[in-house]
């Protein structure tokens, strides 16, 4: 069955995928029309968290970002689609790096590098990294259940250099590096909501006290990994311009707390406010802003680990 629906289904990605871009922008407007008025998709939850985070906007404003993000998602979907095929000159042409000599000078030093980063703009087109970056690059990604559709979205994201981790396999491989003294640069989005259960760290994100992921911050003092940021704002329709933002070169430094993942937060906050459109409002990144109390109850029943 799970061939069946690859082979009836990925033919058609391919060849939607070879289209120009002037092409599956019209479709992307069909798509958005569909989505925003006809079945709403999320549109609640995508104004709900707009309005969680800007207050002090209007609904008048509030519904239009809400607007310009619904036009925007559909544009990133067929981006993501056009990823299968799209070519190093044209991703390059599209998906520019304003400053790539900030890693690439650590990596002629020999440091590793945790590249950490929000859903906003177009992260689907940073496969393009490794044809402006020196070193191996390594991004994680989700497992898919169909092992046909696993393999060609994996060879979609690796085509251009970048080495694919499961993320149930990525701190096993970032170890093994560690060891090795392989150096490597890791692709690392930290601005999505984790499970309550695997929670650490709560802390205000726009305001609202959320738990937050610190996987990041962990792995780059256990590993001993420079920080730095990636911010990606839409220049025009299809071109996008990447930026990289230093946040430390000595994790181990910041022995208190987490102080490198509110450093993230702080600078994710600011760029996002810069292109509200932009950011991932149909997640739901605040859908545990009511449960510290829980979280609290849950971490003191948790039974101690025998040593």
């Amino acid at each position: 069955m799970s061939f069946l629906i690859f082979a009836l289904t990925y033919p058609f990605i391919w060849v939607l995928s070879r289209l120009p871009m002037r092409i599956l922008y019209i479709k992307s407007d069909i798509f958005f029309f569909l989505i925003y008025y006809v079945f709403r998709y999320r549109k609640q939850v995508v104004y709900d968290n707009i309005s969680l985070v800007f207050p002090e906007k209007s609904s008048e404003e509030k519904k239009r970002i809400s607007k310009l993000f619904f036009k925007h998602f559909t544009d990133l979907f067929m981006e993501s689609v056009k990823a299968f095929s799209i070519s190093e000159k044209e991703i390059l042409k599209r998906y520019k790096y304003k400053n790539p000599e900030l890693i690439n000078d650590f990596v002629k030093q020999g440091k590793s590098i945790a590249l950490v980063g929000a859903h906003q703009a177009n992260w689907e087109w940073s496969i393009s990294l490794p044809l402006i970056a020196a070193g191996n690059i390594y991004g994680a990604y989700t497992k898919l259940g169909n092992k046909y559709f696993e393999k060609a979205v994996r060879d979609s994201r690796e085509k251009f250099g970048i080495i694919g981790y499961k993320t149930s396999d990525t701190v096993k491989g970032m170890q093994k590096n560690y060891t090795e003294k392989i150096q490597g640069l890791y692709i690392l989005l930290s601005d999505q909501s984790p499970q309550l259960h695997k929670t650490h760290y709560w802390t205000e994100f726009f305001g609202v006290k959320v738990p937050i992921h610190t996987g990041a911050e962990m792995l780059a003092k256990k590993f001993d990994l420079v920080v730095v940021n990636y911010v990606t704002r839409k220049v025009k329709r299809g071109h996008y311009e990447t930026e990289f933002q230093m946040l430390t070169e000595s994790p181990r430094a910041y022995v208190d707390g987490y102080e490198i993942t509110d450093k993230y937060l702080a600078l994710t906050e600011e760029n996002v406010k810069k292109q509200p459109e932009l950011y991932l409002w149909s997640h739901k990144r605040f859908k545990h802003r009511d449960k510290f109390e829980e979280w609290q109850k849950m971490r003191v029943a948790k039974p101690k680990t025998k040593k």
